[in-house]
């Protein structure tokens, strides 16, 4: 890749796609209300193959990557909601410990898995969030408010591990988890940008020091995070995702999301035939 990487053309073509990347991610952001991740994730991981790297390689920089844009994109987020008065900030004192010691677990176990198993995971993930994006109704709460200690920590626990695994900031498990408990919407969605920003911080640390020094990586990584898609995609999806929420009220969002959820079942099933 070093050797195609001269090649002004093909730099070109690297550059117009991680920027690409950033304008669907930021597009749907604001649109559907999805994380950034279940996007960047499965793009840059086809992406780093068609630019010669392995498939093994490609996830773990795309898991990386998108974790690191993910600190970015929560931390303008965050300030967004918070604003509006819209995050918990009492959810998020009571569950940053389980988050933390589950992305710490996480990451260390994504150390000695190939990435042939975190793209099988992603890909069951991303068709979970599929299914439901086309078929979930509202109602159907569990109880009315959250259950306390110790469920709360093994939720929280699970969220971080799961997520840092995936390269996602956790909204797509959060956010119907305290639905189930009749939580607030809005606030449901304000607090996991704030649960993002604690899965995605760490964890992209963890990535960078886990994946130092490995051999294949693509040009501009350090360890398994690769900053120049960081720096392409990150102001594409900060500066898209207002334009998204714009778009989200002149178009019918029901019709959006199922349209999504069809691109997330085929890119999952396309990335569990690649992985075996």
């Amino acid at each position: 890749m070093e050797n195609l990487i001269s090649d002004p053309v093909f730099l070109m073509q690297i550059v117009g796609a991680l920027a690409l990347t950033g304008f669907v991610a930021g597009i749907l952001a604001g649109l559907l209300g999805v994380g950034g991740g279940i996007v960047i994730v499965p793009v840059l991981f086809f992406l780093f193959q068609m630019f010669g790297v392995s498939a093994d390689i490609a996830m773990f920089v795309a898991v990386g990557t998108s974790l690191a844009t993910i600190v970015a994109t929560s931390i303008s987020s965050v300030r967004s909601h918070h604003k509006k008065g819209a995050v918990d900030w009492a959810l998020l004192k009571s569950w940053t410990p389980g988050v933390v010691i589950g992305v710490v677990a996480g990451t260390v176990i994504a150390a000695f898995l190939k990435g042939q198993v975190l793209t099988v995971m992603f890909s069951i993930l991303a068709f979970i969030v599929a299914l439901r994006m086309m078929f979930s109704k509202t109602g159907g709460h569990i109880r009315d408010g959250l259950p306390g200690q110790p469920l709360e920590f093994i939720f929280a626990f699970v969220i971080g591990s799961i997520s840092v695994m995936v390269g996602i900031g956790g909204g797509s498990i959060s956010v119907p988890i305290l639905s189930a408990y009749n939580f607030p919407m809005r606030k449901a969605v304000a607090s996991a940008s704030g649960i993002g920003l604690v899965i995605a911080l760490p964890g992209a640390i963890g990535f960078i020091l886990s994946g130092y020094g490995a051999e294949g990586l693509p040009v501009g990584s350090i360890g398994y995070v690769n900053l120049l898609g960081f720096a392409l995609i990150v102001p594409m999806t900060v500066l898209c995702a207002p334009l998204g929420a714009k778009i989200a009220h002149s178009v019918n969002p029901a019709f959006l999301k199922k349209g999504f959820a069809v691109f997330l079942l085929i890119t999952s099933v396309k990335m569990m035939l690649g992985a075996f």
